[in-house]
Order: C-alpha cells, then structure tokens, then sequence
C-alpha cells in the first residue's frame, strides 16, 4: 500500500513540474511582429522581437531589410528614428539604426537591439534631422500593428 501512495505521490509530482515547465516556458516566448508594408520605403520589410527577461525588463530586437539610405529619402533626412509606444500611450524615442551599405552587402540591412522597462504597444520608426528629437516627425517610415 506504501509502494502504491509513493508511486502515485511521484507521478503527481513530475506531471505538477511539467506543468510548471511548460507554464513558464510559453510565459517567456518571444512575441514578433511584422512591420507594415511602408509607402515611403516600400521595399523595406522587418520584424520586432519582443522578449520578456529575468528582471521584468523587455528585450527589443528589430531587424529590417531592404531599408533604403536615409540620404536618399525625399526629402532627404540625416538618421533613422526608432520610437515605442507604450500601454501608457506615451511616444519614446529609443535610439536610432543606420542601414548597412558594406561593399560586400547585397542588400541594405539594420538592426537595433536595446532594453526597456516599459511595457510596448507599437514600434515606428521615422526619418528625422536628429537622433535626440523628442518628439516624432511626420516622414513615418514603418510601423507595427499593436501587440
């Protein structure tokens, strides 16, 4: 009988931390999100991978391709802005990305990865005169849908 209880005691046991395993890896998956087709740069495509992290913080990653330079925008414009908005609905700036024109590169490439505390609802990115603007301009480049 004491065979019979420790026996089932040990299935509950691995089934409740499989449970757990299972919880908290779908708990920690990334959520990616598909720029929109953009009408100023139409070729560009990219994504944003959104990752929760150990201290609560999220993990931003974006990667684009086909980004055309920023010097051949009309009107032509000095950096790539990335902004975030939050659940909040506040407007950040988080940096700015520079697209790849390495003579090797087939393709004008960016990326950009940095880490926030605040909970994203939508990433764009704008062409702006300067990296340090606080506020976005109207040249909208690419946008995301909400998460």
């Amino acid at each position: 009988m004491k065979t019979l209880n420790f026996t089932l005691f040990f299935k509950n046991t691995i089934l409740g931390l499989f449970t757990v395993m299972i919880l908290l890896s779908l708990n920690s998956c990334a959520k990616k999100v598909i720029f929109q087709t953009s009408s100023i740069v139409p070729a560009a495509r990219g994504q944003v991978n959104v990752k929760k992290d150990n201290n609560n913080n999220y993990v931003v990653k974006i990667k684009i391709d086909n980004l055309a330079e920023v010097k051949r925008l009309e009107p032509s414009k000095n950096v790539y802005v990335i902004w975030m908005e939050t659940d909040e609905a506040l407007v950040k700036n988080i940096g700015q990305i520079k697209s790849d024109t390495k003579f090797m590169s087939s393709k004008l490439k960016a990326t950009f990865e940095t880490v926030t505390a605040f909970k994203i609802s939508k990433i764009f990115i704008t062409a702006e005169e300067n990296a340090d603007t606080q506020y976005p301009g109207s040249q909208l480049i690419l946008e995301t849908n909400r998460f």
